[in-house]
């Protein structure tokens, strides 16, 4: 079963865009894992204050498995944990998705702010 990583933008699609994060990428992977970082979630945390789809994405984050993650920033943790568990990363992070596919790690995005489509799967 593959597994796939959530950043913080991830977990607020589903209130900024209303697209259902779990149906969609059921459509694209079948059954699958869902790994939240937990630097993920201290940066949801400190965005809760001033956002409220950060608070709802922290009650949501809580559907899914969380990991305790890599030292440095969430990105570099992201980075490092989808490597070392060959994870796909769901995010629209344009830094982040440069940085994922020059290390060669499958990307999941938000196309047309309607559905998920997958980049750069490196089988």
């Amino acid at each position: 079963m593959p597994s796939v990583i959530l950043d913080v933008n991830a977990l607020m699609m589903p209130f900024q865009f209303k697209i259902n994060l779990d149906l969609e990428l059921k459509r694209l992977l079948g059954d699958c894992e869902m790994i939240v970082p937990s630097q993920v979630l201290g940066e949801l945390r400190n965005l809760s204050k001033a956002h409220p789809e950060a608070k709802m994405a922290m009650t949501l984050s809580k559907r899914y498995h969380t990991v305790e993650s890599p030292e440095g920033t969430p990105d570099e943790s992201i980075a490092s944990l989808a490597k070392n568990t060959n994870s796909y990363v769901v995010t629209n992070d344009r830094g982040l998705i440069d940085r994922l596919k020059a290390e060669r790690v499958k990307v999941i995005r938000l196309r047309s702010r309607s559905h998920l489509v997958l980049e750069g799967d490196y089988a």
